[in-house]
């Protein structure tokens, strides 16, 4: 018996089994929370290894189904986003949005964009503030019933080229040209694919010929596509001076749309390594 049980014992006069058996519990309940502890980390290791493998196993299909489809198989880029620890180029963003702004959005919308999603990624908030106001938004009704247009907010999405789908597809030879905010999730190897496809155009094989108003992309489904090329040396001026080659816009153009589709990115990665920390 230590001393200052045999002291409680002799001060409080409580009976010897009762000063054993608390010590008895409180060792038990140490040994319990050792092993509750243990059991924790082994179930949140578990679950990482799951989860990674879970990935693996569906980036491994979906580049079989890739390798079986009529198409090219995109060109694998390194891009810089690609590692675990790797951030998104913010600086490749703005220049990605100046692509679409000038290029994109004379047929593409971004109908889950709004401009305040812009401020402290590529611009300030000033700036930003100035993007929205560069445009004219539809709004209203007023006092007498009728909509009026207004300088674009903050808090505004990034107005679409069309008012609807049929204005859409009238004006595009009845092809109806796909919403680009979340364009780099919705299509497989997306980065990759949108790279490829819009540096990708070229003249058909031999003896292959495809419909009217279409254009031979190897990277699309089936050959042949309704939209043109849109990138081409020199077409813009980057606000930057940074030399707008077709390859420098189209790798900028998909940084924009993979941050467009994925705004949590940069936090997410930032978690994951936090959750690392956690587990060690």
């Amino acid at each position: 018996m230590s001393s200052s049980s045999l002291l409680f014992y002799r001060t409080q006069r409580l009976p010897l089994f009762l000063i054993i058996r608390s010590n008895s519990t409180a060792s038990t309940t140490s040994r319990v929370q050792s092993t509750t502890k243990w059991k924790r980390l082994t179930y949140q290791i578990g679950g990482s290894l799951v989860a990674v493998g879970t990935l693996g196993y569906c980036w491994a299909r979906s580049q079989a189904l890739l390798a079986s489809s009529d198409k090219a198989h995109p060109a694998q880029i390194p891009w810089t986003f690609n590692g675990p620890f790797s951030s998104l180029d913010h600086a490749a963003i703005r220049r990605g949005f100046e692509v679409y702004k000038q290029v994109c959005a004379a047929c593409h919308s971004m109908k889950f964009l709004q401009y305040r999603h812009l401020v402290g990624v590529c611009y300030t908030e000033d700036d930003a503030k100035k993007e929205a106001a560069d445009n004219l938004i539809e709004d209203g009704p007023d006092d007498d019933g009728l909509m009026f247009t207004r300088p674009g907010k903050l808090t505004d999405h990034v107005p679409p080229p069309y008012k609807n789908d049929k204005a859409a597809k009238a004006a595009n030879n009845g092809a109806l040209p796909p919403d680009l905010s979340l364009i780099s999730l919705g299509r497989g190897d997306g980065p990759n694919y949108i790279f490829s496809l819009l540096t990708g155009y070229q003249d058909p094989p031999a003896g292959v010929k495809g419909e009217e108003n279409l254009h031979y992309n190897p990277y699309f489904g089936g050959g042949w596509i309704a939209m043109a090329k849109q990138l081409y040396d020199d077409q813009i001026e980057y606000t930057d001076g940074t030399k707008a080659t077709e390859t420098q816009l189209a790798a900028d153009v998909v940084s924009f749309l993979k941050w467009s589709a994925e705004r949590e990115h940069d936090d997410r990665k930032k978690m994951a390594v936090k959750g690392m920390n956690y587990i060690v």
